[in-house]
């Protein structure tokens, strides 16, 4: 068994995997102030809630976008198992041809999800990753990065609209959505919700302008299912993309 950890900003996505095949996904909350053992009895929770055993556990893939949480969840997992941890970075194989300025600057999201589209999506493909960041990127038919964008989440957009207007409620994501609120709260869901649809639409023509016609756009991420059905490009929702990219990863560079 090999457990795939994500570590966004927001929450920690941990998935588990054996024989190639996904056996549970999960999410927990990004806490930098937890401890490794804090994290550890998380996780061993988690298995024991799967009914997993850690003596079955033979490795962890990670990625991080949160420095500070990375050696906490290596030594978690370590706590939990003395299993080797592989951390996405420099030296890693991934099989992904790297096009941009600097590809050291790359972050292991990036990296993980567009792992997990080129293994199982026709190319190229477009990725769009609903996290804390709304991050869109492309991977050509060579299995090349050739470049992205990021902008500010759909939450992260809500939550900076409420927190700065006085007068604007805070409010959930959840449909009806109508193009013309008659409301505060239906007027808030039409310019977060379909606002970012039609951003994330204009934005996949734009990058099909540029680098030619997606045979696959895919979408991943936090806030996927309250965005995607009101996008009027096909996006194929995948919520274990970047796990799967992890796993993906971790075969690689050990034949496991």
């Amino acid at each position: 068994m090999i457990l795939s950890i994500d570590i966004g900003n927001s929450n920690i996505n941990i998935g588990a995997y054996c024989n190639g095949g996904l056996l549970f996904l999960t999410h927990i909350v990004s806490e930098a102030g937890k401890t490794e053992v804090e994290y550890a009895v998380l996780l061993h929770h988690i298995l024991h809630l799967h009914r997993l055993s850690e003596q079955n556990l033979k490795g962890a893939v990670i990625s991080s976008v949160v420095p500070q949480l990375s050696p906490v969840l290596k030594a978690a997992v370590q706590l939990t198992s003395p299993v080797p941890v592989m951390q996405i970075g420099p030296g890693v194989k991934t099989g992904l041809n790297i096009r941009i300025d600097n590809p050291a600057q790359l972050g292991a999201d990036f990296v993980a999800a567009a792992v997990g589209a080129f293994e199982k999506y026709p190319l190229p493909v477009i990725i769009v990753d609903f996290g804390t960041a709304t991050k869109i990127s492309i991977v050509d038919r060579s299995r090349s990065f050739i470049g992205g964008s990021i902008m500010p989440g759909v939450r992260v957009s809500l939550d900076a609209l409420s927190n700065r207007a006085a007068q604007l409620p805070h409010i959930s994501l959840e449909p009806p959505a109508p193009v013309i609120g008659t409301n505060t709260i239906d007027c808030m869901k039409s310019g977060v919700l379909l606002g970012n649809a039609s951003m994330i639409d204009g934005m996949i023509e734009r990058y099909e302008e540029k680098a030619g016609p997606a045979a696959s756009i895919v979408a991943t991420g936090e806030s996927v299912d309250a965005v995607a059905p009101f996008c009027r490009h096909k996006l194929l929702v995948d919520k274990t993309l970047r796990l799967d990219g992890l796993y993906a990863v971790w075969k690689k560079n050990t034949g496991m």
